[in-house]
C-alpha cells in the first residue's frame, strides 16, 4: 500500500482532491473521502477540500448526475460548490491528489519550482483494484460513468483512510 507524506503541522493533515472542473470527479471524491475521515474519527484532524484547474465552474454546485448518485448511495452533495486550485495549496495542503495524469501534469507545472514530488500525486495511486489509474471523466458520458468513478472513489476512500492512520497525527 503506497504511504501518504507526512503532515506539514503535528496533529493536523490537509489532503486536496484535484481534477478539471471540479463538478464530477473531486468533488464525489471528496465528499466520500469526508464521509470516510469522520466514520474512522480522524474529521476532527484531517480536512479535505477539492477543486479544479479550470476555472470556468467557481460557485456552482456539483454536477446534478454526480450529486443524485451520491444523494442515492446515503452520501450528502449539497454543500459543495466549485473551486479552482490556488498556487498556495501546495504549501498549504499535506498532499494534492490529481484524478488524473493530464489533471497531474497540470499541478506540477502550477508548482513550478515549489514541488515536492511526494506531495502532488495522482490519486490513482491509492486505488487497490487499479493501481495507478486515472480516473476516468464522467461528464460528457452517461450516467453509468458517474457510477464508475463512485465504485473507484469508494474503494480507494478506504485506502486513503488506512494510510492517514499510519500517520502520526496525535
Amino acid at each position: 500500500m503506497p504511504s501518504l507524506p507526512a503532515p506539514r503541522t503535528p496533529g493536523a493533515y490537509r489532503i486536496a482532491l484535484v481534477c478539471l472542473g471540479n463538478i464530477c470527479r473531486s468533488p464525489m471524491a471528496h465528499v466520500v473521502l469526508a464521509d470516510r475521515v469522520a466514520a474512522a474519527g480522524l474529521d476532527d484532524r484531517v480536512t479535505v477540500v477539492s477543486s479544479g484547474t479550470g476555472d470556468w465552474h467557481i460557485g456552482n454546485p456539483m454536477d446534478r448526475r454526480a450529486a443524485a448518485l451520491l444523494s442515492s448511495e446515503g452520501y450528502d452533495p449539497s454543500a459543495h460548490r466549485a473551486q479552482q486550485v490556488r498556487a498556495t495549496w501546495f504549501a498549504e495542503c499535506d498532499v494534492l491528489l490529481a484524478m488524473d495524469s493530464t489533471n497531474l501534469a497540470d499541478l506540477r507545472e502550477l508548482a513550478g519550482a515549489e514541488l515536492e514530488p511526494d506531495r502532488v500525486r495522482l490519486y490513482g495511486e491509492f486505488d487497490p483494484a487499479e493501481p495507478g489509474a486515472d480516473v476516468p471523466d464522467p461528464y460528457y458520458g452517461g450516467d453509468d460513468g458517474f457510477g464508475t468513478v463512485l465504485a473507484m472513489v469508494e474503494r480507494t476512500s478506504g485506502v486513503l483512510v488506512d494510510a492517514l492512520g499510519d500517520l502520526d497525527l496525535g
